[in-house]
């Protein structure tokens, strides 16, 4: 088995149940057209107006928006955050409460990637954002060269400054995988029966078979020589599968399945998810102090 069981109390599990009864009263976020993800954009942007923002620098690599947050003495690592929101919606900015954690409990510099969302442009020129970012961390930034890296991405002349990947719930085969194509409508946060066909709207003018070919599924690529990854999935998420599977072939790889758990956990006000977010950060310590030594 490559992954393991999270262990919850009861009264964790307690919890996380009540917290899901308030989850089922929300609207499971579809993705039916390119007009909604813009409208829920631009009110997550009017919010973070009114929301006082941490000291960060934010710089452009080229066309590509990133935005920097560091400890307060010297970094001891540098993480590279790609945030979520399918891809249609979200930016980096929205990610600044869980990248400060790890800034202050593991004394690391968190570069996150503004990329493009893919209601305006087509899903390979995301992964060229976030390859331009990773590729500048890994090779054109002299602050924080000779670092070790904590990255999603890699190239084989530079993968031993790659410390290792923390993953959590992403979208690895475009097609659906079997509990993407299986879910039920009660599924909570997503809707898991238009998963399939969201992802085609998303990847238009192209067949399953090319969905399914690396790197926009990544699930059927090469594993050879990757980095250690920590992954994490709740029991409940449509996206359940694409992590145990993807764990199947990582070799080094340490995943959980959280029990109860909706997609989207690590940003509930639960026990649950403080312990796996503070499980991640020791995890991303023990890291940078193994390639120090």
């Amino acid at each position: 088995m490559a992954y393991q069981h999270w262990p919850a109390s009861e009264p964790e599990l307690a919890q996380m149940r009540r917290f899901n009864q308030k989850l089922a009263w929300m609207p499971r976020f579809k993705v039916r057209n390119r007009v909604t993800p813009r409208l829920i954009q631009a009110l997550l942007r009017a919010s973070q107006t009114f929301k006082k923002a941490p000291v960060v620098e934010l710089k452009r690599l080229g066309t590509v928006p990133v935005r920097i947050l560091r400890p307060s003495g010297k970094p001891k690592g540098v993480v590279l955050d790609i945030h979520g929101g399918g891809w249609v919606i979200g930016n980096a900015q929205m990610d600044d409460d869980l990248n400060l954690g790890m800034v202050n409990a593991c004394d690391v510099a968190v570069v996150s990637v503004d990329y493009r969302l893919a209601v305006d442009t087509p899903i390979e020129g995301l992964l060229d954002d976030c390859l331009t970012a990773a590729r500048w961390l890994l090779a054109d930034c002299p602050e924080f060269a000779g670092l070790p890296l904590l990255a999603l991405k890699q190239w084989p002349e530079l993968l031993q400054r790659v410390s290792g990947a923390v993953l959590y719930y992403g979208v690895y085969d475009l097609t659906g995988t079997p509990s993407v194509r299986t879910a039920g409508r009660d599924t909570l946060l997503l809707d898991g029966p238009g998963m399939v066909q969201a992802l085609r709207l998303l990847t238009p003018g192209i067949s399953d078979e090319t969905r399914r070919q690396p790197p926009l599924s990544p699930l059927y690529g090469d594993f050879a020589g990757l980095p250690p990854a920590l992954m994490f999935v709740g029991e409940l998420d449509p996206l359940k599968d694409d992590t145990l599977l993807i764990a199947e072939r990582w070799a080094a790889v340490e995943a959980h399945l959280l029990p109860e758990a909706a997609h989207g956990f690590i940003h509930f006000p639960v026990a649950m998810a403080d312990r796996v977010l503070a499980y991640a950060r020791q995890w991303i310590t023990g890291r940078i102090l193994g390639n120090e030594r």
